[in-house]
C-alpha cells in the first residue's frame, strides 16, 4: 500500500481521470436511458437527455453504496492497488469506451472498468491477488442481466397485450406515451444508481491505497459520492447519439408500449443488481429487454445480425480493456 506521502498531484490527477471516465460513462450509456423514449417519439432528444440526467443524479438519494463497496473492496486483495494500477484500469476502460462509442457499438462501461482493474492488477502481481467471489458475480451477471431483461421485457409485453387486447390501439398508444415517462425515469434512476457507484468505488480504492482514506472505512467521502453522481449526469446530458440510433431503431422498431415494457423490465433488473451490490451493465440489460419485447411480436421483428454484433462487443469488452490496462500500467511505471 502506498503511504500518505504519495504525491498529492498524482492522486488529484487520477481522481480527475476517474471523473472523466464517469462523465464518459454517462455520455456512452446515455443511449441506454433515452433510446427507447426518443425512438418512440415520446420525448424529443433534448428533453430526453435532461430528463435522464436528472434521474441519474437524484439516484444519490435512493440507493445504498453496495456496488461501490464491491468495486472498492471486493475485487482486489488489500494492499495490491496503487496509483499505477488505478491509472492502468481507468485508461483501459476509457480507451475501450472511446472505440465503441466511435463505431456506435453499445458496449459496457461497467465491464470495461472491471476489465481494466483486472488487467492492471494481473500486470502488477498476477491473477492470484484478485478476489474470485467479486469477479465471479460480475462475470455471471454478464449473462444474467440481459437474460433477466429479456424475460421481464417479454413477459410484460405479453401481459400488456393480453390486458389491453380489447382496447383500441390509439388509446393504448396514448396511455403508454404517458406511462413511458415513468418507466424511462425508473431506468435512468437505475442507471445512475449502479453506474455512478463504480467510479465511486475506484476513487475510494485509490484513496485507501494512498492513505487518504482509512482502510477500515465503511463508506467513501461525501465529496466523492457527490462528484461521481454529478459527473455521470453531466455525461448523460451530452449524450452518445451514435449509440442511441443503434439501440432505439436498429435492433427492433419500438412503439410506446414496447418502450415501456423494455424500460420497466430493465429498471427492475438494475434495481435488483444494485441492491445486491453487483456492478452490472446497463447496456446488456436494456438490450436484452428490447430484444425480449421485439421477439414477442415475431422473431423477424428483431434484427439478429445487429444483436449478434452487440454480443461480440460484450465478449471482447473485458479482455480488450484488460489488455490496454496492462499496457497502461507498464507505461505509468515510467511516468509516475
Amino acid at each position: 500500500m502506498e503511504t500518505v506521502q504519495t504525491t498529492l498531484w498524482v492522486v488529484v490527477l487520477l481522481v480527475i481521470l476517474a471523473l472523466l471516465f464517469d462523465f464518459m460513462n454517462g455520455f456512452h450509456d446515455a443511449a441506454n436511458s433515452i433510446a427507447t423514449v426518443v425512438s418512440t417519439g415520446v420525448l424529443k432528444p433534448g428533453q430526453a437527455i435532461l430528463f435522464a440526467a436528472f434521474f441519474n443524479v437524484i439516484a444519490i438519494l435512493i440507493f445504498q453504496l453496495s456496488v461501490a463497496a464491491t468495486v472498492g473492496k471486493g475485487i482486489v486483495q488489500p494492499g495490491v492497488v496503487d496509483t499505477h494500477v488505478v491509472f492502468g484500469a481507468l485508461l483501459g476502460a476509457i480507451t475501450w469506451n472511446v472505440i465503441t462509442w466511435y463505431y456506435g457499438i453499445p458496449s459496457s462501461s461497467s465491464h470495461a472498468l472491471i476489465g481494466g482493474i483486472v488487467g492492471a492488477v494481473i500486470a502488477k502481481s498476477g491473477a492470484g491477488t484478485l478476489i474470485s467471489t467479486g469477479i465471479l458475480k460480475t462475470v455471471v451477471f454478464i449473462f444474467v442481466s440481459p437474460v433477466l431483461g429479456f424475460v421481464l421485457g417479454s413477459l410484460m409485453m405479453v401481459a400488456v397485450a393480453w390486458i389491453f387486447r380489447r382496447t383500441r390501439p390509439s388509446k393504448v398508444d396514448k396511455w403508454f406515451r404517458r406511462l413511458q415517462l415513468i418507466s424511462a425515469g425508473a431506468y435512468s434512476l437505475g442507471h445512475g444508481g449502479n453506474d455512478a457507484q463504480k467510479t465511486i468505488g475506484i476513487i475510494w480504492m485509490l484513496l485507501i491505497a494512498t492513505g487518504y482514506s482509512a482502510t477500515g472505512s465503511t463508506s467513501p467521502p461525501t465529496w466523492v459520492i457527490v462528484c461521481c453522481y454529478t459527473a455521470i449526469g453531466m455525461g448523460t446530458m451530452f449524450g452518445g447519439w451514435r449509440i442511441v440510433k443503434t439501440m432505439g431503431q436498429k435492433i427492433t422498431k419500438l412503439k410506446p408500449v414496447g418502450g415501456f415494457c423494455a424500460e420497466t423490465g430493465g429498471a427492475i433488473t438494475l434495481f435488483l443488481a444494485t441492491a445486491l451490490g453487483i456492478p452490472v451493465s446497463t447496456t446488456h440489460t436494456i438490450t436484452g429487454a428490447i430484444v425480449g419485447v421485439g421477439s414477442t411480436q415475431r422473431a423477424s421483428a428483431v434484427r439478429w445480425g445487429v444483436a449478434g454484433n452487440i454480443v461480440w462487443a460484450w465478449i471482447f469488452t473485458i479482455p480488450a480493456s484488460a489488455f490496454v490496462a496492462a499496457v497502461a500500467y507498464w507505461i505509468s511505471l515510467q511516468i509516475f
